[in-house]
């Protein structure tokens, strides 16, 4: 007899939660080995990050992508910094938004799912865009111009 707990973690049926087993199915095929978490999010790895897809159903179908970071300690008690740097990710960027929770950086991307979207598309972008919005965030904070990584802090300052 099989050992019950050896078993893997099925999703629901697709009538159950249409968009996260269609969310699952995309994970799958991107070789991400999705799971369902206790929070009923699907937790998945990429880049060795975690991150999760929540999935809110009904008349409107709304997809987040995201991520938690815990911030370093010798920034933590920083928190107008923490604040102006998640602002300043939050203008520069369209699809992303930060935001400090305790001490742990949260990066979502949220997508409004219409009928025939492409969810694939979705789920990549989404994930590409919340590592960067990541990337983004600490370079803002460590005083680094993300669009000039290899000079200055862009403040065009001189001596």
């Amino acid at each position: 007899m099989t050992d019950p707990t050896s078993l893997p973690n099925f999703p629901p049926p697709p009538d159950e939660h249409p968009l996260r087993g269609r969310v699952l199915d995309v994970l799958v095929d991107l070789g991400l080995g999705p799971n369902i978490d206790g929070d009923g999010d699907v937790a998945f790895t990429v880049n060795e990050q975690n991150l999760f897809a929540r999935c809110t159903e009904g008349e409107v179908e709304i997809l987040r992508i995201f991520g938690q970071w815990q911030i370093q300690e010798e920034h933590v008690g920083d928190r107008l910094k923490l604040y102006e740097t998640c602002n300043e990710v939050n203008l520069h960027m369209n699809h992303v938004k930060t935001g400090i929770a305790g001490n742990t950086l949260v990066v979502t991307g949220e997508h409004v799912v219409t009928p025939g979207a492409d969810l694939s598309v979705l789920v990549q972008v989404s994930i590409q865009v919340v590592l960067s919005g990541v990337q983004i965030w600490h370079q803002r904070l460590l005083g680094i111009d993300p669009s000039n990584p290899g000079g200055g802090d862009g403040s065009g300052g001189g001596s």
